[in-house]
């Protein structure tokens, strides 16, 4: 991983840290090692390339100029017989560690790779049935016809079990450049078995019109062009206050590394805040971990659209080199990523990751009214830490948020296209909205898991629920007015699923017993969520075994290497049941101990005639509030900023 400002691409040299990103002399490495010991061939592909990343003891007992063993974790796929394997590779010995073979029927199946979904566009389109059920509708030339690729999901049917498969929907175009969800061909779905490179199931419901009208949202389309919008210009002349060494960035207070894998994308380790002359442990690590896109539509057509957008389709692979003024505005630090492609073999994503200040309004402020109506105030300023992804027909922005008064927080942005589906003009559903003339959107659930592994000052932590509760009327409360907190530590693993409240304000707090505020209490953090409906799919359903972490917006679980992902290591095609769902059967202490916490969040998505031809961004997110982790406001020490550029200050 490099770093750049938007003015300069010189590459730094990151110093030797158990959790530096992966270089591309590494990722060659593993894969010549693999080469070497025979378990690559000309069918070998690499679904999957990540750090094996160390426990946090061995991280924290690194010291600088030590040497560091690098591992790597590779995910294999022999795309002619569909056996898969996974490897761990010490790229610093060049030693192959371990090699498994994966149940695909038990496993699940390695995440899709890039050269499938030209694979399956071939397949469906070569495929006589689906051939004849497109000339049925009228449609003969496919030069302009999409045979879109989606994850298959898991449904129990005998016959799918150990295929590595896709389900195609299909969509037309009136150019090349013409947007495709506009035009979706209703009742066609092709099942396709990719090892043997055809169709094994055709499902057709029925002819329904193809939607006409054009969904084009560039601006060519949609002009004239406004003419009354003036320059807004953000400029830093002194530079930004951040500093980047490598992938260890500073700013205010705060200390972290960055870091960039192809499932998750952007990851923060060792989140720190500095405390007089401490650096004070927030987080080990902070990733979102999984991204769940259940639909609604019951129609057998549509009815298993439920999208993994982590664990199937790679966020970090599908992440854009981002643009300076348009998809970050201001003084600009980027960061490449260095991944690895569908061969194993080293590629560089530029401008991946985007680092800049912004101001956020009102910090804190008080006008003394005893003192001749004196004020003094202070503005906030927020580091910005972000990373956009697409995944087909969405465009999802991911942005860690630090502030100065100690909160991290967290939002998801998401744009680009609605999925979209057809029926009769005028017809309507009750699972969706009519956004053009037969052009259905279905109502849809972005469910996002974030992994918090807990680490206040460093030790041991523990977890409470923390709600609100009104106090009843009587001699302690006269007047019924009192209202105090309740809460309850989470202390068996069988506990951690909790689901949030806001009538009772409810809120997660982190804290360390063995580290205590001056009021003598055990310094911590809170999770605050932003309340919304979990998984919808019903309880026993398919959505629901594979997407369980969504069954509950909080798991607490004890924190182990060997746990990834909320919904476990490979699930495409998984049957369910892995991850948080096995992690939290009861018997496991999470008392003043390691802890990862797993926060499910995101919108359930009821589609506008707004949203269409292109989506206005829909934000979800949560913060980490220090509660008690300092002694007192940690932003006091900020200096006095002029107001308007004039050099008046803002006090009086």
């Amino acid at each position: 991983m490099t770093s750049q400002t938007a003015t300069s691409t010189a590459p730094r040299t990151p110093a030797a840290h158990p959790l530096d990103p992966l270089t591309a002399d590494e990722i060659a490495a593993a894969r010549e090692v693999l080469e070497a010991e025979g378990k690559v061939t000309e069918a070998t592909r690499f679904p999957l390339v990540l750090p094996d990343e160390p426990d946090r003891h061995t991280v924290l007992a690194h010291r600088d100029g030590h040497p560091v063993d690098r591992r790597i974790r590779v995910t294999l796929l022999d795309t002619q017989t569909g056996r898969a394997a996974e490897a761990v590779v010490d790229v610093s010995a060049r030693v192959l560690l371990a090699y498994r073979d994966l149940d695909a029927a038990s496993d699940g199946q390695p995440p899709l790779l890039f050269e499938e979904y030209e694979t399956c566009d071939e397949i469906v389109k070569a495929d006589p049935g689906w051939r004849a059920a497109m000339a049925e509708r009228g449609i003969t030339d496919t030069s302009l016809v999409i045979a879109a690729p989606l994850a298959a999901g898991h449904f129990g049917v005998a016959e799918e079990s150990g295929r590595r498969m896709l389900r195609s929907l299909t969509f037309l175009r009136c150019s090349e450049s013409d947007n495709p969800f506009a035009h979706p061909v209703g009742g066609l779905v092709a099942e396709v078995d990719l090892v043997e490179r055809r169709v094994i199931r055709l499902i057709d419901t029925g002819i329904v019109p193809t939607p006409a009208e054009c969904g084009r949202y560039e601006a060519e389309f949609n002009g004239p062009e406004r003419t009354d919008l003036l320059p807004l210009e953000i400029r830093q002349p002194q530079g930004p206050s951040f500093t980047l060494d490598g992938p260890v960035l500073r700013w205010q207070n705060w200390r972290l590394r960055l870091d960039f894998n192809a499932r998750e994308g952007l990851v923060l380790h060792q989140i720190a805040h500095r405390d007089g002359d401490r650096h004070r442990l927030v987080l080990h690590r902070a990733s979102i971990a999984e991204m769940a896109v259940p639909y609604a539509e019951p129609d057998p057509a549509r009815n298993w659209v439920c999208y993994l957008d982590a664990g199937e389709y790679l966020l970090g692979r599908n992440a854009n080199t981002l643009r300076l003024g348009c998809d970050c505005l201001g003084e600009i630090a980027y960061v490449d990523a260095v991944l690895a492609d569908d061969l194993g073999r080293p590629e560089t994503l530029p401008n991946a990751i985007c680092i800049h200040e912004e101001d956020t309004g009102l910090l804190w402020k008080h006008t003394n009214i005893f003192d001749n109506f004196a004020v003094d105030s202070r503005r906030s300023r927020r580091l910005v830490i972000s990373y956009i992804a697409t995944l087909g027909n969405y465009d999802y922005g991911f942005y860690w948020y630090l502030y100065q008064d100690g909160t991290i927080a967290f939002e998801a942005k998401a744009t680009g296209l609605l999925q979209t589906s057809a029926a009769e003009p005028g017809a309507g559903s009750p699972y969706a909205t009519e956004v053009a003339p037969g052009l259905l959107a279905p109502f849809h659930q972005h469910l996002f898991c974030a992994r918090l592994d807990a680490a206040l000052d460093g030790g041991g932590n523990t977890v409470e629920e923390v709600d609100v509760v009104r106090l009843p009327t009587g001699p302690d409360n006269p007047h019924g007015n009192a209202f105090t907190t309740r809460a309850t530590v989470i202390a068996d693993s069988g506990d951690g699923g909790r689901t949030a409240d806001p009538a009772a304000g409810r809120r997660w707090r982190i804290s360390n017993p063995g580290s205590l505020n001056r009021m003598g209490q055990p310094v911590a953090y809170s999770l605050v969520p932003e309340s919304g409906p979990l998984l919808l799919a019903q309880t026993g359903s398919p959505v629901a075994e594979r997407v369980a972490y969504a069954t509950r917006h909080l798991w607490v679980t004890r924190y182990r290497p060997e746990r990834h992902y909320p919904d476990g290591d490979y699930p495409n095609q998984h049957p369910g049941g892995a991850g948080v769902a096995a992690w939290s059967r009861p018997g496991e202490g999470l008392e003043d101990t390691e802890l990862t916490v797993w926060h499910a969040f995101g919108p359930t998505h009821l589609p506008r005639l707004e949203d269409w031809p292109v989506m206005p961004v829909d934000s979800c997110g949560f913060a980490l509030r220090p509660t008690g982790f300092f002694d007192r406001n940690p932003a006091l020490d900020l200096p006095r900023e002029t107001g308007d550029g004039s050099g008046t200050h803002c006090h009086a």
